[in-house]
């Protein structure tokens, strides 16, 4: 008989302001410490030297996980000019160099061809799998690392501040999977002058928005006490891209046991996927087909 888990059955997201400095398994664990909570998880992690939002889904609501990752994020960053590093950020060593500073007209044409949907090559200091190992790890060790290029659907991409003619501030819309350091890395590169990520901040996560997030101070500060579940937010926020259809007692009670459920009517399409809720409570994920849903995720409340 498995070991049962220890703590409290919390469910909903919370959202940290992430230090610099910090993992984001390590902010997930210090969370998950501090509110007494069985299950965490994180929807889209951040570098650890980059800051912002980091949103901490508890409970059933690591069953939101996905949409969350999946949802628009944006973040604002800063580029150093003139230098390309191994890690496309301020942690590495510097491998290349220029002289040449391009005008703000100059940068503004060629953020251009980064928008929309664009093909691009993770960092080689990056979680990726190649073969099942990481390709930090690789890279680390002096491996040549290969990575193939990925899609990535870019929403908008401004040029922010220009404070100096080393740095340029951007800031960044962009779907999952983005890496920002590949676009400072190839901005500097179109730019003919390279260029490096020096400070990266998300500014929001779908949903969730930095004015929501807590300090790892003010966690500490109400670690162990009910004060934090004062700042969950329900686990439905996660499921805020779906459509929600209202299902009745008996519809809840089928879908609770993994079974297709009634739904009421709405302008959901066959085949769309959505979720069900009754009196405004998530009681499954799932694909509609002619008036019922029939459940990939269900939520126990």
């Amino acid at each position: 008989m498995g070991r049962k888990r220890k703590g409290r059955d919390i469910s909903g997201w919370l959202v940290v302001d992430k230090p610099a400095g910090m993992t984001s398994t390590a902010v997930v664990n210090k969370v998950r410490w501090a509110m007494d909570a069985k299950k965490a998880g994180h929807a889209g992690t951040l570098d650890p030297e980059a800051t912002g939002v980091l949103a901490v889904a508890l409970g059933e609501a690591t069953k939101t996980v996905p949409y969350i990752t999946d949802a628009l994020k944006a973040y604002t960053f800063t580029v150093r000019l003139g230098q390309a590093t191994n890690t496309d950020d301020a942690e590495g060593e510097v491998i290349a160099s220029s002289d040449a500073r391009p005008s703000d007209e100059d940068i503004k044409d060629a953020l251009a061809p980064f928008i929309g949907e664009i093909m691009q090559v993770p960092p080689k200091f990056s979680a990726v799998k190649i073969d099942g190992q990481r390709a930090y790890k690789l890279a680390r060790d002096g491996e040549d690392v290969e990575l193939a290029a990925r899609p990535l659907w870019v929403e908008e991409l401004v040029l922010v501040d220009r404070p100096d003619d080393d740095h340029v501030m951007l800031e960044m819309t962009c779907g999952k999977g983005g890496y920002v350091r590949s676009i400072a890395r190839d901005l500097g590169a179109a730019l003919g002058c390279y260029g490096h990520v020096r400070e990266l901040r998300r500014i929001w996560s779908g949903p969730f928005e930095t004015k929501d997030g807590l300090s790892i101070e003010q966690i500490d500060e109400m670690a162990k006490t009910t004060a934090l579940d004062d700042f969950l937010h329900p686990l439905e926020t996660g499921l805020s891209d779906l459509p929600e259809l209202k299902c009745t007692p008996e519809g809840a009670t089928r879908l609770r046991n993994g079974n297709p459920g009634m739904v009421l009517a709405s302008d959901v399409e066959y085949g769309d996927e959505a979720w069900a809720s009754l009196d405004g409570q998530a009681v499954a994920v799932g694909i509609y087909k002619s008036g019922e849903l029939h459940p990939s995720r269900v939520f126990v409340t």
